[in-house]
This record gives C-alpha cells, sequence and structure tokens, in this order.
C-alpha cells in the first residue's frame, strides 16, 4: 500500500523553500525533494518532526493509500 504525503501542500501554505523544510528537521533537501516526489518513505521520527513544523497531526500529512482491485 502506497504512502501520501501532503508535505508539499503543506511547505508552500507555510511559505518555505525545501531547504527551509529540511533545515528545520534535520534531513537534506533532496530528502524533502524525494519525500515530496513519494519516492520516499519517512521514518516515524522525521514523520513526527514534520508534523510538528506544520503544527498538523501525523495521520493529517501522511496517509496510507488503499489499493482498490
Amino acid at each position: 500500500m502506497p504512502l501520501v504525503n501532503r508535505v508539499k501542500e503543506l511547505r508552500a501554505r507555510h511559505h518555505l523553500t525545501q531547504g527551509d523544510l529540511a533545515a528545520k528537521v534535520g534531513v537534506t533537501r533532496q530528502t524533502i525533494i524525494s519525500l515530496e516526489k513519494g519516492s520516499y518513505t519517512p521514518s516515524l521520527m522525521l514523520a513526527m518532526q514534520i508534523a510538528r513544523v506544520f503544527e498538523e497531526p501525523v495521520e493529517f500529512i501522511f496517509t496510507i493509500e488503499e489499493e482498490t482491485e
């Protein structure tokens, strides 16, 4: 089941660059790029740090997309 996220949407709403967000959560800009593209699944710790930056529940930012048959 793929993990989908709202990181790009929230980052834009908070007027943060990828570099700004990366610095706030202690990762590289490339990690944020990969996360936004959906090619990187964050650790629980990173997901919680991102949630803290945006002041949103982790479940609002990251959701598991159910696969339809």
